[in-house]
């Protein structure tokens, strides 16, 4: 009787592992048949992006579906980029999905270009293409492309401060990107500095928080003046005063000029150089 088991036992995976190799051999071959064709955005096609407005629809992308020899395969497309003229070198990609048309956000695009290495606050020319492929490593197809202009925004770092004020390049607006962003001096966690322009004998002020509004924020909360400071004890360059205004904003009496602002919060100084 064990006997009879044990060939039971190998028939049945003598017979699974025959069937196995039907399905394998049996399997269909998927080829490319035909590209996909990109329909919009064309190459007249042109958009500055902000902040501002994000969440909006930057662009709808379409497509005409490409084919395969299995006409029951499901395709998946990518949107790509790249730099106008580098034959899709080193392509970005913007989103991906399985129907041929996609609405693109704001953000959505410019994490692409900024990411893809365009010009932030400069129009670029961009290249834009569909990538076409059946499973994860089929036979790629790529369509026709078309060359845009697009004018992506900065992406500020999330532990920036912000400086706004009349001695500053944007004066005393938070409209578009007029606010100068004071990052982290990298691989530090309470050292900050930029280079700006400072207009002599006006004032600014540094906020905190930067809500990417127009309105602004002027809470009383999310910004440190001369006499936040001066108050701490710090040391504060001299060519930096209370502005004396109600408020006792930082007042620039230095030459109208580039300077290097840096306020370090662990030396407790703040200087120009």
């Amino acid at each position: 009787m064990k006997n009879i088991y044990k060939i039971l036992i190998a028939f049945i995976g003598v017979l699974v592992v025959s069937c196995n190799a039907d399905d394998v051999e049996n399997r269909p071959v998927i080829d490319a048949a035909t590209a996909p064709v990109l329909l919009t955005p064309k190459s007249d096609f042109s958009i500055v992006l902000s902040k501002e407005t994000e969440k909006n629809v930057a662009t709808t992308v379409t497509w005409n579906k490409a084919t395969y020899t299995v006409p029951q395969a499901i395709i998946n497309y990518t949107i790509q980029v790249a730099k106008a003229g580098t034959n899709f070198a080193n392509p970005i990609t913007v989103m991906s999905t399985t129907g041929i048309s996609q609405e693109v956000t704001v953000e959505e695009l410019n994490s692409a270009l900024v990411n893809g290495g365009f010009v932030e606050k400069e129009v670029n020319n961009v290249d834009i293409r569909i990538r076409s492929v059946v499973g994860a490593s089929g036979i790629p197809q790529y369509s026709n492309s078309f060359t845009i202009k697009a004018t992506p925004y900065h992406v500020p770092l999330a532990s920036s401060h912000w400086l706004v004020g009349a001695a500053t390049p944007g004066g005393w607006s938070w409209d578009g990107d007029a606010e100068t962003e004071f990052p982290l001096v990298a691989g530090q966690s309470n050292i900050y500095q930029v280079t700006i322009v400072l207009k002599s004998g006006e004032g600014f002020r540094e906020f905190i928080k930067n809500d990417f509004t127009s309105g602004g924020n002027w809470g009383g909360d999310n910004s440190h003046n001369f006499t936040y400071y001066s108050g701490l004890g710090y040391a504060i360059d001299s060519e930096l005063v209370n502005a004396g205004d109600g408020d006792s904003n930082f007042k620039y009496i230095g030459p109208t000029g580039s300077r290097v602002l840096k306020i370090d919060n662990v030396a407790k100084t703040i200087t120009l150089d």
